[in-house]
């Protein structure tokens, strides 16, 4: 039986990724940071329904944090053979102009820029750091799979809303590529999905919980995603039916 983690999977896409790669038969590590009862109803989900999963609090920013982390799934029940890199953090915009809220680069602070990269970038690289060690056929392991949730804001921008955060996942869709190329040829594929304006509560923590309603116009299927429909993509390219697919992404963006 497999072993998936996940990160960030105490809500939205974590969750519902959690819930699919339970259902196809993977025992699930629900990492959480902070909402420790959040994370236990998702297991809780799981294992009511006959999955097998368990709850880990651990920030990834946090090198000695995410170590332990892998370290513990080790002594438990086993390597990690897939990683779902999810967790992610969103700042609040910062000023309003024209009755909409805004934040512009201008507005920035090194403080809320690092804040976003550390965990939004450094945890990606931990957790692929410590996966590969697991999964690498140079290191004994028996491959694997690894998927980054990226954003389609790493294309678009976020242009007056969040290009801290539009550049953090520019820098996970390089990630992607390197990584992809360094340990194609040790059993390891390495794929990213760029959700695009799906229901979570992101939005919330940017200050704007309605906000996918608001561009919904502007989308071109005019309507907000599910965060289904996206763990959906992660779990096909954590398959066995996506054995040849490796360095490649699929754009969740309703068209955008």
């Amino acid at each position: 039986m497999k072993i998936a983690l996940i990160t960030g999977a105490s809500r939205g896409i974590g969750n519902a990724t959690a819930q699919l790669l339970a259902q196809q038969g993977m025992r699930v590590v629900v990492n959480y940071l902070r909402d420790k009862q959040a994370a236990q109803a998702v297991v809780d989900t799981i294992n009511i329904a006959g999955g097998t999963a368990m709850a880990w609090q651990a920030d990834v920013s946090d090198e000695r944090q995410v170590v332990d982390m892998f370290t513990a799934i080790d002594d438990t029940w086993g390597p990690v053979a897939v990683l779902v890199n999810n967790a992610g953090i969103l700042s609040t915009q910062c000023r309003v102009e024209d009755l909409t809220t805004q934040c512009r680069v201008e507005d920035l602070t090194a403080e809320r820029i690092n804040r976003v990269l550390t965990t939004n970038v450094t945890g990606y690289f931990l957790c692929c750091r410590e996966a590969v060690k697991r999964m690498s056929h140079q290191h004994g392991g028996a491959g694997g799979a690894i998927v980054n949730v990226s954003s389609a804001a790493s294309r678009l921008g976020a242009p007056g809303e969040y290009v801290d955060y539009a550049a953090s996942k520019g820098a996970v869709d390089s990630l992607t590529i390197g990584l992809s190329l360094e340990v194609a040829a040790q059993g390891i594929r390495v794929n990213g999905v760029r959700p695009g304006f799906i229901y979570t509560d992101m939005h919330a923590s940017g200050g704007e919980p309605g906000r996918v309603d608001r561009v919904a116009s502007a989308i071109p299927m005019r309507r907000g995603g599910q965060p289904e429909e996206v763990a959906q993509a992660i779990a096909w390219l954590v398959s066995d039916s996506a054995s040849y697919v490796t360095g490649s992404f699929i754009d969740l963006a309703g068209g955008k």
